[in-house]
C-alpha cells in the first residue's frame, strides 16, 4: 500500500513542523510483554493484582472490530474479528472493567460507488450504504454481537472529526499537493507497486487488473515519521500482535516509508477535502477516524478534544492482516501528526479457509453466516471459530471438524456430564444438592486445585486474545471431572448405599460444570445461560456474575435443580464425509 520504490511522480518537500511529543511508552503493552514472558507462571494473587487495575481505570477499555466496507453483504471474514472482539469485550466486562466495544461500516470510496451503481434496490450509494450497513447490524444481532458503538463513516457526526483531524495534520505541514502516477487497485483502494502485483498487473488480493492512473493529490508526509514509528515500535515491541505480524511490519519500515496520496480527483462518492472541495478525502484517512468518532456522545459536538475522555486512545484494535500497513505505519504517523495517542495494541489475525481452499464465490465454496447459524446454533459458531482456530494463525473449516470440535467439548466434556450427573440426582436424590463442594473439597483438593490453576491460564490466555488457550485450559478441568466421575462411579454407590460418597462426587462434577460456564461466557454466553439455568440459578443471578465467580464455591447444598435437559445437543454433518 501507499508509495514505494519504482513508483513515478513522487514529489517529497521538506517540512518543518512544532515539536512533536515523545515517543510513549504504552502502559498496557508493558504489561502484555510482561505476561508474555512470565505466561503460565502467574498465580491467583497476579490475576487479583490485574483485576484490580481493571476496575479502577478511570476510562473505558476501548475494543474496536475492523470498520467493513459496504460494498458487499457481510460474510464469514467480517463475523470472524467481530466474533473475536466481542468476546474480548466479554471478558473485560466480566472482570468488571469499563468497556466499550466499538464496530461499524466503512461506507466512502470508489469501491462503494461503483457496487452502488450496481445494486438494483439502490438509488443512490446512501441508499446502498443504508441498506447494507443493515444487514450488518442483523449479523450481529445473530451473532449474539453486544456491541456499545455502531460507527458509519456516512454519518454527519463524523465529518466534522475528520475535517479538525485534517486541519491539526495540515497545520504541522504534513499535507501538500503533488502528482501521482502509477497502477491503482480500486478493490485494495491503494496505489500498488508493479514487482508486488502478479502476471498482467493483477492484484494478488482481488485478481483484478490494476489501472494507470496519473492525477494531482494531497499527500501526507508519512516519510518524515520515519525514525519517530522505529523508535515507538523499538519501545512498544508488543504493540502488534502475534509476531509474525510486527516482524511484517518492521520489514516494510525498515524498506523506507514513501508519502502517500490523501486524496482522490475522480471520485464524489467521500467527504470533502477541507481547503479543496473539488477533491474527497482518500478513504482510508477518513475511515480510521471512525474509531475516534464512534466515541462521540450523541449530545456533544463532535471534538478530538473530547474523545480523549471518552475512551482514546483505543485499547485493542482488531483487524484482519491483510489491513495491516494502513493501522500499523499510516495510522500511528496521521496520530502523531494531529498529536494524539496511540492506540495501546493491535492484533492482526488470518484468513479462513474452507476445506484447505481459499473461499470465494467463483468457487462456490463461501461460508454463509446466516447459514451456519441457523443450521448449527450461534453457540456452535462462536465456539469453533474461537477455539477451533488458533486466532493470529490462518484457520481452515471443514463441516467434518467443525461438528466433531463442538461435538467434543460442548455437547460431551460439558453437557453430557452435566446431564447425566443431575439425572443421578432426580434418581436417587429428587434433584436436591445434600452437599455443599466448598466444604466437601478442601483447598489442596486435585480438582480444586486444577480448576484454580486452570481459570488463571484462562484469564491471562484472554486478555492476550488467545481464545483456543483459554477455552483448552477451561475444558482441561471437564476432562479432568469426566475421568473422576468414571472412576468414582456414583451410580455404584448409590446402588450401594453409599449415598453419602456419590452425591459428593456429583457436586464436585456440577461444581466444576458451573466454573467452566462461567468461563466460557465470553465464547458462548446462551449456552453459559442454559448451564446455569440447569443449575438452579436465575436470570438475574447469570447476568451478575464476575470472573470473581470462578472461584470454588458457587453452588451450595440444599439447592434443588430443575428438571435436567440437555443444555446443547449433539451435532450432525450434514454433508458425507469422503474417507480414504
Amino acid at each position: 500500500g501507499g508509495f514505494r520504490f519504482g513508483m513515478k511522480g513522487i514529489l517529497v518537500c521538506g517540512r518543518v513542523g512544532r515539536s512533536a511529543p515523545s515517543v510513549r511508552v504504552s502502559r498496557f503493552s508493558s504489561w502484555i510483554a510482561s505476561s508474555l514472558e512470565n505466561e503460565g507462571g502467574q498465580g491467583v494473587e497476579d490475576v487479583q493484582r490485574r483485576i484490580g487495575e481493571l476496575r479502577t481505570r478511570t476510562r473505558p477499555l476501548v475494543v474496536t472490530t475492523p470498520l467493513f466496507y459496504v460494498n458487499a453483504a457481510p460474510h464469514m471474514g467480517s463475523a470472524y474479528p467481530t466474533m473475536a472482539a466481542d468476546a474480548l469485550a466479554r471478558f473485560y466486562r466480566l472482570v468488571g472493567a469499563p468497556t466499550t466495544l466499538v464496530t461499524g461500516c466503512d461506507e466512502h470510496g470508489e469501491k462503494i460507488a461503483a457496487a452502488a451503481a450496481k445494486n438494483p434496490a439502490a438509488n443512490s450509494p446512501q441508499d446502498h450504504c443504508d441498506g447494507v450497513s443493515e444487514k450488518f447490524r442483523y449479523l450481529w444481532g445473530t451473532l449474539d454481537i453486544k456491541y456499545d458503538r455502531f460507527v458509519r463513516t456516512t454519518s454527519p457526526r463524523h465529518r466534522p472529526i475528520v475535517h479538525e483531524f485534517m486541519e491539526r495534520v495540515w497545520s504541522e505541514g504534513d499535507i501538500y499537493p503533488s502528482v501521482f502516477e502509477g497502477l491503482y487497485c480500486t478493490g485494495c483502494e491503494e496505489y500498488k507497486d508493479e514487482k508486488d502485483l502478479l502476471e498482467g498487473r493483477t492484484c494478488p488480493t482481488h485478481l483484478t487488473t490494476c489501472s494507470h492512473r496519473k492525477e494531482e493529490n494531497y499527500f501526507f508526509a508519512l516519510s518524515k515519521y520515519q525514525s519517530r514509528l522505529e523508535e515507538f515500535h523499538a519501545q512498544n515491541p508488543n504493540f502488534i500482535r502475534p509476531e509474525e505480524r510486527r516482524n511484517e511490519v518492521m520489514g516494510w519500515i525498515s524498506d523506507g516509508l514513501r508519502d502517500f496520496s490523501v486524496s482522490r480527483a475522480n471520485n464524489s462518492w467521500g467527504i470533502p477535502i477541507p481547503r479543496d472541495s473539488s477533491q474527497t478525502i482518500y478513504v482510508w484517512f477518513d475511515a480510521l477516524l471512525g474509531y475516534v468518532s464512534a466515541l462521540m456522545q450523541e449530545d456533544d459536538y463532535p471534538s478530538l478534544e473530547k474523545v480523549l475522555s471518552y475512551g482514546w486512545p483505543a485499547d485493542c484494535h482488531i483487524i484482519g492482516k491483510d489491513i495491516l500497513r494502513f493501522h500499523a505505519i499510516y495510522w500511528p504517523a496521521m496520530l502523531m501528526s494531529a498529536g494524539m495517542p496511540l492506540p495501546e495494541r493491535l492484533f492482526g489475525h488470518g484468513f479462513l479457509t474452507k476445506d484447505g481452499m481459499k473461499m470465494g464465490k467463483s468457487l462456490g465454496n463461501t461460508l454463509d453466516p446466516f447459514e451456519l447459524v441457523s443450521t448449527f446454533g450461534v453457540d456452535a459458531v462462536r465456539y469453533f471459530f474461537l477455539r477451533g482456530i488458533e486466532f493470529g494463525r490462518d484457520g481452515d473449516f471443514s463441516e467434518e471438524r467443525f461438528v466433531n470440535t463442538v461435538n467434543s467439548d460442548l455437547a460431551n466434556t460439558l453437557g453430557n456430564l452435566l446431564n447425566r450427573s443431575l439425572n443421578l440426582l432426580k434418581k436417587n436424590c429428587d434433584l436436591t444438592l445434600t452437599v455443599d463442594p466448598e466444604q466437601a473439597f478442601p483447598v489442596d483438593h486435585p480438582i480444586r486445585s486444577l480448576a484454580s490453576t486452570k481459570a488463571v491460564e484462562a484469564f491471562f490466555a484472554y486478555e492476550n486474545l488467545d481464545f483456543a488457550g483459554a477455552c483448552d485450559a477451561l475444558m482441561e478441568i471437564g476432562r479432568e471431572a469426566n475421568l473422576l466421575i468414571d472412576r468414582e462411579a456414583p451410580w455404584t454407590k448409590f446402588k450401594e448405599g453409599d449415598t453419602l460418597g456419590a452425591t459428593r462426587t456429583l457436586a464436585m462434577v456440577l461444581e466444576v460444570v458451573r466454573i467452566i460456564a462461567t468461563g466460557l461466557i465470553p465464547i458462548t454466553p446462551d449456552f453459559s445461560s442454559r448451564v446455569y439455568e440447569a443449575l438452579g440459578f436465575d436470570e438475574g443471578s447469570f447476568h451478575a456474575l464476575t470472573w470473581d465467580d470462578l472461584r470454588w464455591g458457587g453452588l451450595r447444598d440444599g439447592v434443588t435443580f430443575p428438571a435436567p435437559k440437555p443444555v446443547f445437543p449433539r451435532l450432525e454433518v450434514r454433508t458425507p464425509v469422503e474417507t480414504v
